[in-house]
C-alpha cells in the first residue's frame, strides 16, 4: 500500500486546512485509514482515524475542530481542520492499516507540515 499525502501549509490561528491522502496498491487489505502528527521535540500521536465501514475516533485536543472523512471510490481521506490553533503545529503523517492487532501491517505516507501562527 502506498500512501500520497497533500495539503497542508501556513495558516493563522483560528484558520482552516484540509490534507487528503491517497492509497494505492493492496487498498483491499486496508481496514482503517487516518492522520497522527509529530510536533517538534514529541513523539508522534493520533489525530483521527477512519475505518473502511466509517466509524471515526479522534484525539481529544482536535474533537469538535477536526473532521475526517473518507472517499471510497477515490481511496481517498480527508481531515479538515477547523479552527487551528498554534499547539496544532506538526508535521502530519498518513496512516493505513490491515487491522487493530499490534502486529498488523502498518503503512505511512510522507509527512506534510502544518504551521499554525499566533
Amino acid at each position: 500500500v502506498q500512501l500520497q499525502a497533500s495539503g497542508g501549509g501556513l495558516v493563522q490561528s483560528g484558520g482552516s486546512l484540509s490534507l487528503s491522502c491517497a492509497a494505492s496498491g493492496f487498498i483491499s487489505r486496508v481496514r482503517g485509514m487516518g492522520w497522527y502528527r509529530q510536533a517538534p521535540g514529541r513523539q508522534r500521536e493520533l489525530v483521527a482515524v477512519i475505518t473502511t465501514r466509517g466509524s471515526t475516533n479522534y484525539a481529544d485536543s482536535v474533537k469538535g475542530r477536526f473532521t475526517i472523512s473518507q472517499d471510497n471510490a477515490k481511496n481517498t481521506v480527508h481531515l479538515q481542520m477547523n479552527s487551528l490553533r498554534p499547539e496544532d503545529t506538526a508535521v502530519y503523517y498518513c496512516n493505513a492499516r490491515e487491522g487493530w492487532a499490534i502486529e498488523s501491517p502498518v503503512y505511512w505516507g510522507q509527512g506534510t507540515l502544518v504551521t499554525v501562527s499566533s
